[in-house]
């Protein structure tokens, strides 16, 4: 059998291309994802993934494509992961969304796959309550489910994310989550209104363990907004809750001298 060899950050292993550590801003997020799907159906006005996989938007925004062969080459990599004792948790996903609104296929079999071989799982999503349909999968000691948050009012929802579900059903979903003793975080990424995403937080606290907090980029208000004064409002108010949190590259400019501010805590009870 081949040596298993690691990549220099020490937890994704060499020549795996399917678990994989992402970089720059997604890599602030997780230590390792997975993508089974091109596409989405969100169609977020924000959304920079077109770019990143070299799609036009239109065709990103008609819907998720079920990528070819994905799952035979997932548990390849699953595989080696497990040959390597990795158990770190792997988020689906950053290139597309698992609980899209058009194709779901692959959604549970590679949350079962990535745990049938010893890693943790987390999805982070705008999919609301359809990803109640495999909340039986998630364990409260190994795995995390996220949501993407931008604002509690539906119109300003459907003006920026119109093919995802309503504030309410994502927040039904983290609610879900978190009475099954899951460990729940929420990404305050992008922040297109400074005052929602506060209230975000006011409205959320009671049943989310952890916030990510960022900015919006590529849209004139990344511009205009006082982000030093977002950013001290909303560490103010996270500490004031006590609630754990991550202040994301953007914004870290902004924190006080020698503000505690780990990139990776335990997302599991």
């Amino acid at each position: 059998m081949a040596v298993i060899q690691l990549n220099d950050d020490g937890i994704s292993v060499r020549g795996c291309s399917y678990i994989y550590a992402p970089r720059g801003q997604a890599g602030e997020y997780s230590p390792l994802a997975a993508n089974p799907y091109r596409g989405c159906g969100h169609k977020c006005a924000y959304c920079y993934v077109p770019r990143v996989t070299k799609q036009d938007r239109g065709e990103f925004n008609a819907g998720a494509v079920a990528r070819g062969g994905y799952l035979t080459n997932l548990r390849k990599d699953a595989v080696k992961y497990q040959l390597a004792d990795i158990t770190e948790q792997v988020m689906l996903s950053f290139t597309s969304d698992v609980y899209n609104p058009t194709d779901m296929s692959l959604t549970r079999p590679s949350l079962e796959i990535i745990q049938e071989h010893g890693l943790g799982i987390c999805t982070l999503t705008k999919g609301g309550t359809r990803a109640l349909a495999d909340i039986d999968l998630f364990r409260p000691a190994r795995d995390a489910f996220a949501s993407t948050l931008t604002s509690l009012d539906d119109r300003f929802s459907q003006k920026w994310e119109s093919g995802a579900a309503l504030p309410g059903d994502r927040l039904a979903a983290l609610k879900a989550f978190n009475e099954r003793g899951i460990f729940t975080w929420v990404s305050l990424e992008p922040t297109i209104d400074v005052e929602a995403s506060l209230a975000i937080v006011d409205a959320t606290h009671e049943y989310v363990d952890l916030y990510k907090v960022g900015r919006v980029n590529y849209v004139e208000i990344t511009k205009t907004t006082d982000w030093r004064d977002y950013t001290l409002r909303m560490i103010d108010k996270l500490q004031a809750l006590g609630k754990a949190h991550y202040i994301k590259k953007d914004l870290q400019p902004y924190l006080p001298a020698g503000y505690h501010n780990p990139l990776r805590v335990a997302q599991h009870h």
